[in-house]
């Protein structure tokens, strides 16, 4: 089982920050990932997107700064800093920044 790497423990963070917006990019970083769980930050520079796509597990997405767009079985959600939604498992679904964007994601299969 994997435990939670690529950023700081027992230390106050603000996890905005430890994702940069790159021009012209979407950038990841994995906090954690196993067989149950999946943990990762996205920043999304304006116009990027992931295109449409199935999970085999719930994908919770809360956003951590700026406006994005989650499609999810093609009908569109606006997302502002501290809302969240599910993407559930299965369904087609698409992620979009609006403007700059970063998320959360934490997919549980």
């Amino acid at each position: 089982m994997s435990m939670i790497k690529n950023i700081s423990k027992a230390e106050v963070l603000v996890l905005k920050d430890q994702v940069a917006y790159q021009e012209g990019q979407v950038v990841s970083k994995t906090l954690a990932q196993n067989d149950a769980l999946s943990v990762t930050l996205f920043s999304f520079d304006k116009g990027e997107e992931i295109s449409t796509h199935e999970s085999g597990g719930d994908a919770f997405v809360t956003c951590l700064d700026g406006v994005g767009e989650i499609t999810i079985n093609g009908e569109k959600y606006e997302l502002h800093e501290g809302e969240s939604i599910i993407m559930p498992a299965k369904h087609p679904h698409a992620v979009h920044g609006k403007e700059q964007f970063k998320m959360l994601l934490v997919v549980v299969f």
